[in-house]
């Protein structure tokens, strides 16, 4: 997590090299991903074409049959399989729900080819602080950390494999490039993983397999989203465009391994052991595990309970592990959708007298889909860092966000437009937002509140 700092300094020129190579080694990858997407298209149209072709066959092999036994041609005519046969699905979904299932008396199994997906995003913000601090900072935070320049906050491109009973292998590679990969996976009590400055440009990139065992299990390793937390990294993927504060100090991906499995079709569990707290932070090399269930109790209703423990200081004694525990629930209707989220996290410090570090968080967004395009969203919010362990300021910030979003879909894209007001209050002995000019070199005074005009342009696209 980003440092207390007042302004930055200019980069040098050897700084600037090292970042155009990885900016080069970005560009080679997204290229490399773009030819396997587009490869992975011409197999499916191959795939496609012979499966018209063998359609067609069937077809004209049935019409012979027809032609030489006329008097059967009714019962011939039943026995036909169907031109287009539902893909049911018997598991649950990623949230615990059935997808609609349609019943068929006869049920036809399909044994299609494994479907890969490919695309990407581009993520623009700016950020108008009415406080106009000279350093441009929001202070203490993760992502959209940038106020009053426009910022390509995340741009990223993806390639997926799902696994499947056909085909038991997925895998998903992610690069990504933008402001808010420059702090969002890092510690601020623990250096940095080796080879962070490569890693921090990869989204989820894993493999998956789903072993043949009772249900289902699904076995993942690599860099996973995060089994912690109601929102995303991507803003695309969240109902407002700017993360919450309990989001920004708890892991957004994971790197590691995750085995999950469903018990039955409202309940899964889910069991991990990553690298640590910060999938781009060395504390130490003892892993952290934990574990998630989740659980819907209808179609509308699904509650998550997630938990992790482990050492993020250099002593690693049973004693000084971390423990963090997160509870969301989430009602969804047609049009509203309503959830709660608590998250807990503590630690005994390494210091005189082991104190003990506290931080928790709480959200209640409610999204409101006005139409096809138009939706609104409001979400108030409390976070409370005791110790300063977290965000390195003892302070309790509260706050509310409101969203006002347009989208226009097209083919397989969709450009996302977002109009936030932001409002937080930070208070405590190390609390508030930078405002003005500097006071003196490096240093800009501090204010309790900070209100935040934010325009939010997204453009997304999956084929």
């Amino acid at each position: 997590m980003i440092e207390e700092i007042g302004t930055h300094s200019m980069k040098d020129t050897q700084t600037q090299m090292r970042e155009d190579s990885q900016r080069a080694t970005l560009a080679l990858l997204i290229l490399v991903l773009v030819a396997l997407c587009t490869a992975s298209r011409s197999n499916a149209q191959e795939v496609r074409k012979v499966t018209s072709k063998a359609k067609d066959d069937a077809t004209s092999k049935m019409e012979s049959v027809k032609t030489v036994h006329a008097d059967n041609s009714s019962s011939a005519e039943n026995e036909r399989t169907p031109d287009s046969a539902f893909d049911v699905s018997t598991k649950p979904t990623i949230d615990g729900g059935v997808p609609h299932q349609t019943p068929s008396p006869e049920p036809q199994k399909q044994s299609s080819k494994p479907e890969w997906h490919c695309g990407g995003f581009v993520d623009a913000g700016y950020l108008l602080d009415f406080n106009q601090p000279a350093n441009r900072l929001f202070r203490s935070r993760g992502t959209t950390w940038h106020v009053d320049r426009l910022h390509l906050n995340m741009a990223g491109f993806y390639l997926r494999k799902k696994a499947s009973e056909e085909s038991p292998w997925g895998v998903e590679l992610t690069a990504q490039a933008g402001k808010d990969t420059e702090v969002f996976g890092f510690s601020a009590t623990a250096p940095n993983i080796g080879g962070f400055k490569y890693l921090r440009h990869l989204g989820p990139t894993n493999a998956s397999y789903l072993a043949p065992v009772g249900k289902g299990l699904t076995l993942q390793g690599g860099i996973f989203s995060s089994l912690i937390g109601y929102d995303s990294l991507y803003a695309k993927d969240n109902f407002e465009y700017t993360r919450p504060w309990g989001a920004d100090f708890t892991p957004y991906f994971m790197m590691g391994v995750n085995a999950s499995y469903p018990f039955n079709k409202k309940l899964t569990g889910t069991f991990f052991v990553v690298n640590g707290y910060w999938h781009l932070a060395h504390a130490n090399n003892v892993p952290s595990w934990g574990g998630q269930l989740a659980y819907a109790a209808n179609s509308r209703v699904t509650l998550k309970e997630t938990v992790m423990f482990g050492p993020h200081q250099t002593d690693t004694s049973f004693k000084f592990w971390r423990s963090l525990s997160d509870t969301i629930v989430e009602r969804k209707t047609d049009r509203i959708t309503f959830a709660f989220e608590y998250i807990y996290s503590s630690e005994n410090v390494v210091a005189p007298g082991n104190p003990r570090a506290l931080m928790m968080s709480a959200q209640l967004p409610i999204h409101w889909t006005i139409n096809k395009r138009w939706s609104a969203t409001v979400r108030p919010e409390v976070f409370w860092d005791r110790d300063g362990r977290w965000t390195l300021a003892r302070q309790t910030v509260k706050a509310l966000t409101s969203t006002l979003e347009y989208r226009i879909p097209y083919k397989w894209s969709n450009t996302i437009f977002r109009l936030e007001h932001r409002y937080d209050d930070s208070r405590g002995p190390d609390g508030g937002f930078f405002r003005g000019a500097e006071l003196r070199p490096g240093v800009v005074g501090l204010t309790p509140t900070q209100h935040l005009l934010i325009f939010g342009l997204i453009f997304t696209f999956d084929r």
